[in-house]
């Protein structure tokens, strides 16, 4: 067996309970969506809300403790924890990596917190790969983190409904060098930093900090320059994606006849087949999220857990998952699941 490889060796989700209909999410719109208009173009059924305890740095921990359930491993052998939860979080200027190790109990664990928005898990896929791959005293590290930015969502603003969508839940993996199994191959990832600016949470930082005057609009997600954004996306949303895709497949020795699984992020029904007719894949050989909307970076982790419970992803599937993020990013992961060989 070949050393020179990582392979996942556990994956762990936590979702909570509590659901939002297209019904609610049009009611919430003033009736400017109707509920059918949010089940056919923004794909959206229902979709995971979280009670007030349900927090970001906590769903991230619940996952990891899922996640090293299903690795059987001590958790004391977890070498590093990339946490991809978001900054949106229970107590700011905390460090979410090191509250999941103490809820894990990931003592022998350093940690560090990663942001790429919806991008972060195939980011920080990467970043866990390499670093497994270039560090001898490294064996095994656990990704994961929580999402809840579901919490900024103003239905009332007509510009943001590509986030009406937006969910809760935390998700993890853990990633073995020498693992033997369920190979991470290549990945590849593009940014556009001319979209910085043009999406965000305006008014709660430190250019617009948080006034009796403005509070009304304060910690709420806008398009703080639309037509720059929806101009530029339409321009290269696509092209970076595929581009991603085949950059992906050619550095694991792959082409786009090979990929048996799409494991795509929750987006608009028309995008979500306008991609599959774009990498000659049917209906099956995905999932669509549109009973649990988009959880951020946690729908990679997601999406591959219901594939794998559906018999979607089995022994020898070649597996492409891709994602993007405001600011602007494009990335894309191949894995091949099962025994390697």
């Amino acid at each position: 067996m070949n050393s020179n490889h990582v392979g996942i060796i556990g994956i762990g989700i936590y979702l909570p309970e509590k659901i939002m209909t297209a019904q609610e999410v049009s009611q919430l719109t003033q009736g400017v969506w109707s509920e059918q208009a949010v089940i056919e173009k923004l794909g959206l059924k229902e979709k995971r809300i979280p009670n007030d305890h349900e927090g970001t740095q906590e769903m991230g921990a619940l996952a990891a403790i899922n996640c090293v359930k299903d690795a059987g491993i001590d958790p004391k052998e977890i070498d590093v924890i990339l946490c991809f939860g978001e900054e949106w979080k229970e107590y700011p200027l905390t460090t979410s990596a090191l509250y999941i190790q103490d809820r894990v109990g990931a003592v022998n664990a350093w940690g560090i917190d990663v942001q790429n928005r919806c991008a972060t898990s195939l980011a920080a896929i990467k970043m866990a790969k390499d670093m497994l791959l270039a560090d001898d005293e490294i064996d095994t590290i656990l990704v994961a983190g929580g999402y809840r930015n579901g919490d900024f969502v103003d239905y009332t603003d007509k510009n943001m409904s590509m986030m009406y969508n937006l969910g809760a839940g935390g998700g993890a993996l853990l990633l073995r060098k020498n693992a033997g199994k369920n190979v991470i191959l290549g990945s590849h990832l593009v940014a556009d930093g001319s979209l910085a600016l043009t999406a965000g949470v305006e008014v709660g930082g430190q250019c617009h900090p948080i006034t009796k005057d403005n509070l009304a609009v304060a910690n709420k997600l806008r398009l703080m320059d639309a037509e720059k954004m929806k101009n530029r996306l339409n321009e290269v949303s696509q092209h970076n994606w595929m581009h991603c895709i085949k950059e992906a497949l050619r550095k694991s020795d792959k082409t786009i006849a090979d990929i048996d699984y799409l494991n795509i992020l929750h987006i608009k029904r028309s995008a979500h087949l306008g991609m599959l007719n774009d990498l000659n894949l049917n209906e099956d050989q995905t999932i669509y999220l549109e009973k649990y909307g988009h959880i951020g970076q946690v729908d990679q982790i997601l999406s591959l857990y219901l594939a794998l419970q559906e018999g979607k992803v089995k022994e020898g599937s070649v597996m492409c998952m891709i994602a993007a993020g405001i600011g602007y990013v494009w990335a894309a992961s191949i894995v091949q699941w099962g025994v390697k060989t």
